[in-house]
């Protein structure tokens, strides 16, 4: 099994998406902990 790579910084709005694309990621439900998707780029979420 491959291990699964860091999703880009930033969309780059190409169709089809590409395999790390951070919107792909979102919708498959495969973003890492503590990552969420604001305006096409990949952000950290800020610790609560």
């Amino acid at each position: 099994m491959a291990k699964q790579r860091m999703p880009k910084k930033k969309c780059c709005v190409d169709k089809p998406r590409c395999g790390r694309c951070p919107l792909r990621a979102l919708a498959e439900g495969t973003l890492p902990p503590g990552y969420t998707v604001k305006k096409r780029r990949l952000v950290k979420l800020a610790k609560a």
